[in-house]
C-alpha cells in the first residue's frame, strides 16, 4: 500500500509538472507570436515613415522648382524650366 501511494504522488507530481511544462511552453509560442507581431507592426510603421518622408521630399522639391521658376519669370528668363 505504501508503494502504491508513492506511485501515485510520484504520478501525480509527474502531471502536475508536465502540465507546467505545458503552460509554460504555450506561454513561450504565445509571447513568441506576439514578438512576431510586435516586429512586423513596427516594420511597418517603419515603412510607412519613410513613404511619408519620400512624398515630403518630392513635396519640397516641387516648391523649390515652383519657386525657381516664378523667379525665372519675374526677370523674364528666356529659359523659365528650372
Amino acid at each position: 500500500m505504501s508503494s502504491f501511494k508513492n506511485l501515485l504522488k510520484v504520478v501525480a507530481a509527474s502531471a502536475f509538472v508536465l502540465s507546467l511544462a505545458a503552460c509554460s511552453e504555450n506561454d513561450a509560442e504565445s509571447a513568441g507570436e506576439e514578438l512576431d507581431e510586435m516586429v512586423t507592426d513596427a516594420g511597418n510603421a517603419l515603412e510607412d515613415g519613410g513613404d511619408k518622408i519620400g512624398d515630403m521630399a518630392n513635396d519640397a522639391g516641387n516648391a523649390v522648382e515652383d519657386a525657381c521658376e516664378d523667379v525665372k519669370e519675374g526677370v523674364e528668363a528666356e529659359d523659365d524650366d528650372c
